[in-house]
């Protein structure tokens, strides 16, 4: 018997009445939110480089996957080997220039055939489908717009995306002189999505570039506070053009 399997007995087990009480009064709604944390751990995890880490995170998501399924297995709706069969045909479906007869030599053509193929299997799909509104802001948008572009919607130079970004801060300058709340927010969102943009037109990852940013401010920001209690005071103590020198003195240590 495959480790698979054996995990799928598991869980099995776990569910079954004389199983666990905690394992079976789980529901759909209920493991919404650890779905979603056992994701975010996983990419912590490959974030830090710890593969062991990896190994064990992956578990933990690939354990909601049997959970969910048995739970729609026990209302007559699928079960987990029906959700491998149906990716196992899709990735055959959507690579013919593998398993078929047609061609794409290089990554672009490839996930413009891959869009292209989504549509195709269904008529009513529209091109931004596919994209979780639950997803990250900034993610998101990286995301529509990548799947936009693929359709043909895109700047032609990464000149023009930087000239939209100067655009779109005049804009918030504007409003911000106006005292609009409503149109700050929302130039500000233009300004982040076209951010998210040109982000992907560098081959970036925009939430990676941002919490790599969150990581250094708060590494920096950690040195500035312990220079200052060094020193016998406190943060509001302190003249902001010291707090800028411990600043720099952080970003010096860095490199």
């Amino acid at each position: 018997m495959s480790a698979f399997d054996e995990l799928k007995q598991l869980m099995d087990r776990l569910r079954e009445p004389g199983g666990c009480p905690w394992d079976r009064e789980q529901t759909l709604p209920a493991l919404r939110g650890t779905v979603l944390e056992e994701a975010y751990e996983v990419v912590e995890a490959i974030d830090s480089g710890d593969h062991d880490h990896l190994c064990e995170e992956l578990g933990d998501l690939l354990l909601q996957v049997l959970f969910i399924s048995r739970i729609e297995s026990e209302g007559g709706r699928f079960d987990v080997d029906a959700v491998i069969r149906q990716v196992h045909a899709k990735l055959v479906r959507r690579h013919p220039h593998v398993f078929g007869e047609a061609e794409a030599s290089t990554s672009g053509e490839v996930l413009r055939q891959w869009e292209q193929i989504k549509l195709e299997e269904d008529r009513d799909r529209r091109v931004l489908d596919g994209v979780p509104r639950g997803m990250p802001a900034l993610l998101r948008a990286n995301r529509l717009s990548a799947k936009a572009a693929h359709a043909g919607f895109d700047w032609e130079r990464d000149e023009d995306v930087a000239a939209k970004l100067r655009e779109e801060v005049e804009e918030f300058l504007v409003e911000e002189q106006r005292g609009s709340r409503d149109r700050m927010e929302q130039e500000m969102g233009d300004l982040l999505f076209v951010i998210a943009n040109l982000a992907r037109r560098w081959g970036i990852d925009p939430e990676a570039a941002l919490q790599g940013s969150n990581d250094r401010f708060v590494r920096r920001f950690g040195h500035i506070e312990a220079r200052v209690r060094a020193s016998g005071r406190e943060l509001r103590e302190t003249t902001l053009g010291e707090l800028e020198a411990f600043w720099q003195e952080a970003k010096r240590q860095e490199t």
